[in-house]
């Protein structure tokens, strides 16, 4: 009984940070697929654009991060 307990624990642990890693590239993709689309509809406003565009990569890096460290601390 003891070791479906701890099977169970780690298994939900591993699911939890696999879909945060799939959530932060899936941010990560839309935020270089939203600056690329606007580049080439107004390339003058590339360097407001990419300065966005790297502000929300970090971002969305950052909270998986943060909540990578979350679920493996428990």
């Amino acid at each position: 009984m003891m070791l479906a307990d701890v099977v169970v624990q780690t298994l939900h642990g591993n699911i939890g940070v696999g879909l945060v890693g799939c959530g932060a590239a899936i941010g990560i993709g839309l935020a270089g697929f939203g600056a690329a689309l606007a580049t080439g509809r107004n390339p003058g406003a590339f360097g407001k654009i990419f300065t966005t565009a790297i502000l929300a990569m970090a971002l969305a890096e950052g909270l998986a991060m943060l909540v990578f460290f979350v679920l493996t601390n428990k």
